[in-house]
């Protein structure tokens, strides 16, 4: 076997097509033969994954690899995936977020435990607990799961601050499903409203101070900042202190008077503006789904981070301090007043990836927002 691996190696280079090695690992799961499949991957890795950049024979393969074992049902099959990730060097963060999603999204729960008492990372386990809770699975009493779960010793980890249930805001969050040949997800930005706010030209709108600071601004665009790192998008994040109570129908003309870049001339005759009301359902719905599958030219924090980075941004516009606990902002968010908002500026792209939240405050005396826009 060795030998047969070694020839694969030494001719990926040269390859114009490499559906023959897909077919080959196939053909090896499809006989029983997970291991060769992952030593497969592990001598690819070992001799290949510092040109991953700029070989697309080895980046094509190895994802090929690794979503055969993963995606495919079967303890062992799990178990080899685990080998496989916890043995490439190469191995970092993005990988372990990867192959937990894939785990989660294919396997049943009862066989992924092995991951908690084998050759697992610290972090491909703490996704994985997470990857979980999305689907609905109760992890905290999950044989061969639990223990580790609910164990205080990784309360330190980022991902620790979460619970270990699915909250009623969060609902059934929108997932994307994978293959062996790729996964595809749905895009959910735009309007989901309940109504549409009526803006009232002749209305009143109260002075406001911004008291935006550095601290607030990466908070409330925690969910989409990857979209900014990794791709080509823009994040306006801005928060306000209002003289005034802010009635419902004075949002849009509140919205206009701030001076948002993403609204620079809106409101005209000839640049379209909306604003609608929204539960703070529809806002989380579109964080999460903007922090977990990324924008135009990336993949996005994965299923736990994404979880985690809409919190992060629910709390900064909700006017909760980052840190707080789960069920502290979703309090505070439900007590809110949340609206979606869209222009036809020059700031929104206006592809697929155009984001626009605002929640104003119980007593409608401070107005948070945040506007994301990407592109292809």
């Amino acid at each position: 076997m060795a030998d047969r691996i070694q020839k694969i190696v030494t001719k990926l280079p040269g390859l114009k097509s490499v559906t023959d090695v897909w077919k080959t690992a196939d053909s090896s799961l499809e006989r029983g033969d997970a291991a060769f499949v992952a030593d497969l991957a592990i001598a690819l890795a070992g001799a290949y994954a510092t040109d991953a950049g700029r070989m697309w024979q080895y980046r094509s393969v190895f994802d090929y690899l690794l979503r055969l074992l993963a995606t495919t049902p079967g303890p062992g099959n799990v178990v080899q995936a685990l080998r496989l990730v916890s043995s490439v060097e190469a191995a970092d963060r993005k990988v372990d977020r990867h192959t937990a999603s894939l785990l989660a999204s294919s396997q049943p729960a009862e066989d992924l435990a092995v991951a908690f008492t084998g050759h697992a990372t610290e972090e491909l386990r703490a996704c994985l607990v997470h990857e979980l809770v999305l689907r609905g699975v109760d992890v905290s009493e999950s044989p061969g799961i639990a223990g580790w779960a609910t164990s205080p010793h990784w309360s330190h980890h980022p991902l620790g601050e979460l619970p270990l249930a699915l909250s009623e805001l969060e609902g059934q969050p929108d997932l994307p499903s994978y293959s062996v040949r790729g996964g595809s997800h749905s895009i959910p930005y735009g309007p989901s409203a309940n109504r549409e706010v009526q803006r009232d030209a002749r209305a009143h709108v109260p002075s406001a101070e911004e008291t935006t600071t550095e601290a607030v601004a990466k908070g409330t665009g925690a969910a989409v900042t990857n979209w900014a790192d990794e791709s080509n998008g823009r994040i306006e994040a801005r928060a306000f202190d209002l003289a005034a109570p802010l009635a419902a129908e004075s949002v849009p003309s509140m919205l206009l008077a701030l001076g948002l870049a993403c609204l620079e001339g809106a409101g005209t005759k000839t640049t379209a503006f909306s604003v609608e009301a929204c539960p703070p359902e529809h806002a989380w719905r579109i964080l999460f789904a903007a922090a977990s599958t990324g924008g135009a030219y990336n993949s996005g924090a994965g299923g736990a981070y994404g979880r985690l980075a809409a919190w992060q941004s629910m709390a900064g516009l909700s006017g909760m301090a980052q840190g707080s606990l789960a069920e502290e902002v979703e309090a505070c968010a439900r007590a809110c007043a949340w609206y979606a908002f869209g222009a036809e500026t020059k700031w929104f792209e206006r592809v697929a990836w155009d984001i626009g939240l605002v929640a104003v405050s119980p007593e409608r005396r401070r107005l948070a927002m945040l506007a994301a826009t990407d592109t292809d």
